[in-house]
């Protein structure tokens, strides 16, 4: 039974590169509240944040950027050549991102949740734990993720790989382990069998969609599954043509990054929009309706219903990328909440550095704060 009382927790980890994030958003499409101790382990040294002087004060001012922000990669390169420096690192922040995790698992309104952490096991934190789901990748697909995907040499990432221990030692504690070196269907195989022997709840739904006042509306908004990626897929390619054509595959593979909303008439498929929720961040990098549609009704729909299932995963603030001539219909997202900005002019380095990841080309960047209070503020 995990600390938690009316919660059941699940701990997730694995190994770098191993894929982590995906599993953790496959359970998020099942219901789960998701919470990324990574991502909270860079917060907790921003500026401003409470292990930034300590960081600082440790390291020198050498880890600093010009920004006066600490270089993570920087930091690696001492961290990960030197274990007493890790150590000492790690009783710094380790302390702060599990007192953000207290915060968040209580505030949760969702009764399962899931906690990925690459050092939840050396933490002891998988002992607070309803169960504990570990995901393997063997070295091979690790070294080439961390070379695609984080732009580091072969020197580098393997240096980042043997600063760990084997991945078996996780395996020996693990309830359940998911081998993630397949498809997408192959570990989300997976993760449902698991989720349905382990976890003591229903799968999550969307609720019904009303207007002002509590009349009907003829469209409805409902979240995404992966059995939706052909009909998904068939939208995007009709109102956004591309060579060659998405696929159901395709689309398959994008839940491992992304959800979906779906707005409905009755059984038809007539918007979509994609996004994500990272570190505390909404990230909203697809918008299609089909032209018939009321842009205004369709529009607000969605939006307010992805906000509604951002607000549920406690996040700050909303980012929305969209196309210039979408950009343009000021008066709509006006009465959204919604202003023009740049990823310059936020004020959290959190939601600079989300809008720099997210932004997609040739999009202009719609802002909106979700929340006044922050996490990793100094507590």
């Amino acid at each position: 039974m995990s600390q938690w009382p009316g919660k059941y927790v699940i701990g997730l980890t694995g190994n770098i590169a191993t894929g982590k994030s995906v599993v953790r958003r496959m359970l998020e499409h099942l219901g789960a509240y998701g919470i990324d101790a990574d991502a909270l382990a860079h917060r907790a040294i921003a500026r401003g944040a409470p292990g930034y002087q300590p960081v600082v004060d440790l390291f020198g001012r050498y880890i600093l950027g010009p920004d006066g922000e600490i270089d993570r990669r920087r930091l690696g390169k001492i961290v990960f050549n030197d274990p007493v420096a890790l150590a000492n690192l790690e009783r710094i922040v380790h302390p702060l991102v599990a007192q953000a995790i207290d915060f968040l698992v209580r505030r949760a309104g969702q009764p399962v949740v899931v906690i990925e952490a690459i050092k939840l096991v050396e933490a002891n934190l998988h002992r607070a734990c309803d169960s504990l789901w570990v995901v393997y990748a063997p070295a091979e697909v690790q070294l080439a993720r961390l070379m695609r995907t984080r732009g580091l040499t072969e020197a580098e990432a393997r240096q980042r790989m043997a600063a760990q221990p084997p991945q078996e030692q996780k395996m020996a504690l693990a309830d359940v382990i998911i081998r993630n070196a397949g498809t997408f269907e192959e570990t989300w195989k997976q993760v449902v069998t698991a989720w349905r022997r382990l976890v003591p709840v229903a799968e999550a739904g969307t609720p019904a969609v009303e207007a002002a006042g509590g009349e009907r509306l003829a469209l409805d908004v409902v979240r995404g599954r992966p059995r939706d990626a052909a009909q998904i897929a068939a939208l995007i390619n009709r109102l956004r043509p591309q060579t060659p054509p998405l696929t159901a595959d395709d689309i398959m593979a994008a839940f491992g990054e992304k959800a979906f909303l779906l707005l409905r008439h009755h059984t038809t498929l007539q918007g979509v929009i994609g996004w994500q929720v990272e570190n505390l961040v909404a990230r909203t990098t697809d918008i299609l309706l089909e032209p018939t549609l009321p842009l205004k009704s369709a529009l607000t729909l969605l939006i307010q219903e992805m906000e509604r299932a951002s607000k549920d995963l406690q996040c700050e603030a909303s980012l929305v990328f969209v196309p210039p001539e979408l950009a343009r219909q000021e008066l709509i997202w006006r009465e959204l909440g919604y202003a023009l900005t740049t990823p310059e002019r936020l004020e959290a380095l959190a939601w600079q550095e989300a809008a720099r990841e997210s932004m997609p080309p040739g999009t202009v960047m719609l802002f909106k704060k979700l929340r006044q209070e922050r996490i990793l503020r100094p507590i």
